[in-house]
């Protein structure tokens, strides 16, 4: 049986992970619609995702700051409210012993 993602509304941490960062940055740069959470996606459409949002990434070397204006306003947005809400939620950023 395949794993399936369980959707960013679902994840682990609210989000702050690998994959939920993935689908964020996939809002960012307009390769998903905003109200797609890829519940349900297989690893291998969470790869393809991956592979494009890397790619996008890569003409800003991976730095919000080199974002255009209007992408770096939509990226901070968006991953403002996701952080938010992971601390309404009980998420804490701070490392721990095994992270």
């Amino acid at each position: 049986m395949e794993l399936r993602y369980a959707g960013l509304h679902n994840d682990q941490n609210y989000g702050m992970t690998h994959l939920g960062q993935i689908v964020k940055d996939g809002w960012v740069f307009g390769m998903i619609p905003d109200d797609e959470d890829c519940a349900g996606w297989s690893g291998a459409q969470m790869q393809v995702l991956y592979e494009k949002v890397y790619g996008e990434w890569e003409k800003y070397g991976h730095l919000p700051s080199r974002l255009p204006d209007d992408l770096r306003e939509r990226y901070m947005r968006i991953h403002e409210a996701a952080i938010t809400h992971a601390k309404e939620k009980g998420w804490n950023p701070e490392l721990g012993d095994d992270d």
